[in-house]
């Protein structure tokens, strides 16, 4: 079994925290967004994987070797594929088409999700979705009586299903995808400027795949900072019962109130903390009250009042109360 996760894009609505950080290592509860999907994935899988391809931008080495060991801590081989330039999710998938034979999950690393079901191997593909009350924001698929699905529909104006796609797929023979894929990038058969995957799924469906659904019980979205924060305090909540505050976290004079993960070296000082705080690594926070927050590595927090924001890395923040979303080496001091 192997997985593709394409994570190419600029994470525009999530700026200023993608301007130094590709969004999928954006921090989730202490680990980057697609180390949570990869290892969320893991579960649900029956089978090892023995590889894992990450379609990338423009990343630095530092952020290529992160994904090279994420691949490792989960038993697998990393493989990086670029992608020079934004053309839809097809082109994105078929940027790794070295490794589009066989057992293979595509999943796209803006998602999150819990699942309570083991991946069924034998079906020629799985389409996982969830269902919304407002299906018209979404691409989503149609079932036949037999429980296959029958038609792909995007943004429907009138309700055909509430099945909506939260982008992850399994294909059993990954090669008769790359060939649909090869077969729309050919012919230039692009939708609103962008090659499909979707349009892919149709003609392989067209040619008798029997394509089913995998629902899941909840998909979390990392699409902008408020949807990041939440995800954050919904991961909290699923792994509070784990070892969740480093051994090397200093805490002096301060209230925890649970959920709340201290990363390494952390120093919480005449502060209360939590609930749903997320600390990266070496970041202090002192005279503080935080609360529903994630603040990355190396910043310093001192007397403000946070709720509902994020917090980059190498921050110095002093001496302010609100919502905030602050990127990466900035000094917000009042």
């Amino acid at each position: 079994m192997k997985i593709i996760v394409p994570m190419a894009g600029m994470g525009k609505r999530m700026r200023p925290h993608t301007l130094t950080t590709p969004k999928p290592l954006v921090p989730i509860a202490g680990k980057p967004i697609v180390q949570r999907l990869v290892e969320d994935i893991v579960k649900v899988c029956s089978e090892p994987i023995e590889e894992i391809g990450f379609v990338i931008g423009d990343f630095t080495e530092e952020v290529k070797e992160n994904l090279l060991q994420i691949a490792k801590d989960v038993g697998a081989q990393g493989r990086l594929f670029h992608q020079e330039e934004a053309l839809g999710t097809a082109h994105a998938v078929l940027c790794a088409k070295d490794m589009l034979d066989g057992k293979v999950i595509v999943a796209f690393a803006d998602t999150l999700f819990r699942a309570d079901f083991k991946l069924d191997v034998e079906n020629d593909g799985v389409i996982w979705v969830k269902q919304v009350e407002d299906p018209s924001a979404f691409g989503v698929v149609k079932l036949n009586a037999d429980g296959v699905i029958s038609d792909f529909i995007e943004k429907p104006t009138t309700f055909v299903s509430d099945l909506a796609i939260i982008g992850i797929y399994y294909f059993k023979a990954a090669d008769s995808l790359k060939k649909e894929l090869q077969y729309l990038v050919d012919n230039d058969l692009k939708v609103g400027g962008e090659f499909q995957l979707t349009d892919a799924l149709e003609n392989m469906k067209a040619k008798g795949a029997q394509l089913v659904t995998g629902k899941v019980d909840e998909w979390l979205d990392c699409g902008n900072k408020n949807a990041t924060i939440h995800t954050n305090q919904r991961y909290l909540e699923f792994i509070r019962e784990e070892d969740l505050i480093s051994s090397s976290a200093t805490i002096d004079n301060a209230v925890i109130i649970p959920p709340v993960f201290l990363g390494e070296n952390t120093v919480v000082k005449n502060t209360v903390i939590g609930p749903h705080v997320s600390l990266g690594a070496n970041t202090k926070v002192v005279d503080s009250r935080i609360s529903n927050s994630i603040i990355q590595r190396n910043s310093e927090i001192k007397n403000v009042n946070l709720s509902n924001s994020m917090v980059g890395n190498f921050v110095n923040l002093k001496g302010k109360s609100s919502d905030m979303s602050i990127g990466d080496y900035n000094v917000v001091i009042e």
